[in-house]
């Protein structure tokens, strides 16, 4: 039994495609001897015709690299766009670098591991970007003989 008619009314009253278009089986002889688009309509009330849902665009996957990204990973250098001053600023970045050097530089002066001549040398220093990393500053000081002997 054809019902593709029937099936395409039923879609141009849904506004969407036949596909998506359901007849209830067991009232097959009725949905037959409806030809016109306020017979299909009466169907359609009485629920002898439906429509399926919509399939929409899963959100698992996108969910599921979230979650990942959460946890710091899909970070590379793949994912990412822009320069590195778009990620962390210049300034941040030379903020982060500057607070580093100079609380290790306070803290060798805490513990008197530096005079106060020389803890003013390297501060400067730092201030004028001379020092990469806190590790460069270590190195700096060992090939220098800057670190005092403490008695």
């Amino acid at each position: 039994m054809k019902l593709n008619n029937q099936k395409k009314l039923a879609a141009k009253i849904f506004k969407g495609s036949p596909k998506r278009v359901t007849l209830d089986t067991s009232k097959l002889d009725q949905i037959k001897e409806a030809i016109t688009k306020f017979d299909i309509k009466g169907l359609i009330s009485n629920g002898v015709i439906t429509e399926r849902p919509k399939r929409g665009v899963s959100r698992a996957r996108a969910r599921k690299a979230q979650e990942q990204r959460k946890k710091g990973r899909q970070s590379g250098p793949g994912s990412r766009s822009g320069k590195k001053t778009a990620r962390v600023p210049k300034k941040e970045a030379w903020m982060n670098k500057i607070r580093l050097q100079r609380s290790f530089l306070q803290e060798l002066k805490e513990k008197e591991l530096v005079e106060p001549k020389v803890f003013r040398d390297l501060y400067r220093k730092a201030k004028g970007g001379f020092f990469r990393s806190r590790r460069h500053i270590k190195i700096y000081m060992t090939d220098n003989n800057l670190f005092s002997k403490k008695e």
